[in-house]
């Protein structure tokens, strides 16, 4: 076991590659090209004088992703229960909804929902509000998935206890199934919560103020796209990193206990 893991390799020995490797490239980046072109000038003073947008698009985003994880989280649970109620005339179309999130790309569904939903139903919607359906749903979907793995993943034999105890379907599923199946949905869980806050990166399509929409409207407004754009891949890393090596942990522990 401990040969295997340590030809796994530690998560730190990966960061400082990737530490590394952006050194080497800004670095070259600031040397002068042998074509004679003058070495780019870096101006980082232009992150600091936008330092108040982008946290207020880092605040953004991460408020956003964790409204976006509730509800794609209920929509999942509702859904995922559709599915195993036995009800065809129920499972059947919740699947093909299911199915259509999951194999339609996020960035179309964000467009469509924004722009032509509207035309179709004559409801108009914000730019949050289309942003916040799309990723709730398209995540959801996922969810969806997930959690009925989950509870199809716990004895049979679970479930004719509780029934034998008097529990009612609905008690079975809340009291027995679900406190089970959710320790075995953790990891994954985490693992797509982490893709939410990923996905939040295209909302600035329609104009969500999210932390690349500030990172683009500064970049218009010095013409300094390298300087910003590299401060928000920063920000996301430094809040990405940590949950990834999260997700890891849980991933590792849940098997250790299988």
């Amino acid at each position: 076991m401990r040969d295997g893991t340590a030809r796994k390799g530690h998560p730190a020995i990966w960061w400082v590659l990737a530490a590394a490797v952006g050194v080497v490239l800004l670095a070259r980046l600031a040397w002068p090209h042998a074509s004679g072109v003058p070495a780019y000038r870096w101006h980082f003073h232009v992150i600091w004088d936008y330092r108040r947008e982008l946290l207020a698009g880092l605040w953004y985003t991460v408020l956003f992703t964790l409204v976006c994880i509730v509800c794609g989280f209920l929509f999942g649970l509702l859904t995922a229960l559709a599915r195993i109620s036995g009800v065809r005339a129920l499972a059947v179309p919740v699947r093909a909804l299911i199915e259509l999130f999951r194999c339609t790309p996020l960035l179309v569904q964000l467009v469509w929902i924004y722009y032509a939903l509207p035309v179709l139903t004559g409801l108009q919607l914000s730019a949050p509000a289309a942003a916040a359906i799309s990723l709730s749903l398209y995540g959801g979907a996922f969810y969806s998935e997930i959690i009925r793995g989950g509870i199809l993943s716990i004895d049979p034999g679970q479930t004719e206890a509780g029934q034998a105890l008097g529990m009612m379907p609905l008690q079975v599923m809340r009291r027995v199934i679900l406190p089970q199946a959710f320790r075995k949905m953790v990891p994954p869980l985490v693992s797509q919560s982490i893709m939410q806050l990923k996905n939040t990166s295209l909302l600035s399509v329609i104009a969500v103020p999210d932390l690349l929409y500030q990172a683009q409207s500064a970049a218009q407004a010095t013409y300094r796209p390298l300087e910003l754009y590299t401060a928000a891949a920063v920000i996301y890393f430094l809040v990405l990193f940590p949950a990834t090596l999260l997700a890891q942990k849980l991933e590792i522990g849940d098997k250790g206990e299988h």
